[in-house]
């Protein structure tokens, strides 16, 4: 009885290692490495992947904005900002006509050195860029505000800071790509068709 399982464990045992010795064999004939270029490219499919989850533009968002709605987002800005005209700087500055305005231009307010290195004026796409995130848009700014991650958040509190003393005009919505290629097809078959119509008949 006692040679019987000594002859089977010595099996088990020897079959046990030819296993593992076949595995380190294996990993090292094959290797497991992460391409660095993932399947075959498909013309056309990645940018339409891309541009849809882009979703639509910070100029299509504004045109389609919800003032009311930016009016509640603004309860998020509330505890530091005042909006109202002629309103007194709290935690931040008061944000009344900000649109257009250059950047650290709000009198009486101490702005950090970060955002008074930052060129320019509060457009819609600085103010986009500002409020998804402040840290990146002036590395070092005293703004302790995460950032709004929502395009559309964004798009209504800025539509509706700019009814707020700003009135600057909105951008006209983005034409989708498509329609760009029929409104020019439709234009060349207009001019087509208008030369056949003052070509002389032969």
């Amino acid at each position: 009885m006692d040679d019987r399982f000594n002859t089977f464990a010595g099996w088990a045992l020897f079959a046990g290692i030819i296993a593992l010795g076949g595995g380190i064999v294996s990993s090292g004939m094959f290797h497991s490495e992460r391409p660095e270029v993932m399947g075959y490219a498909i013309e056309g499919v990645e940018e339409a992947g891309e541009a849809a989850a882009a979703g639509p533009s910070l100029n299509t968002l504004l045109a389609t904005a919800d003032v009311a709605k930016g009016e509640k987002v603004f309860a998020k800005c509330a505890a530091c900002h005042s909006v109202n005209d002629g309103g007194a700087n709290g935690i931040g500055p008061n944000l009344y006509g900000v649109m257009g305005k250059g950047h650290a231009a709000q009198a009486g307010f101490v702005f950090s050195d970060a955002l008074k290195g930052v060129a320019g004026n509060w457009t819609f796409e600085a103010m986009d860029a500002w409020l998804k995130s402040p840290r990146e848009y002036a590395p070092g700014t005293k703004m302790t505000f995460a950032g709004l991650g929502k395009p559309e958040d964004r798009a209504n509190l800025i539509a509706w800071m700019n009814t707020q003393g700003s009135n600057v005009p909105l951008p006209a919505a983005d034409v989708p790509e498509e329609a760009e290629g029929d409104e020019s097809a439709d234009a060349a078959e207009v001019v087509e068709n208008t030369t056949e119509e003052a070509a002389p008949a032969e």
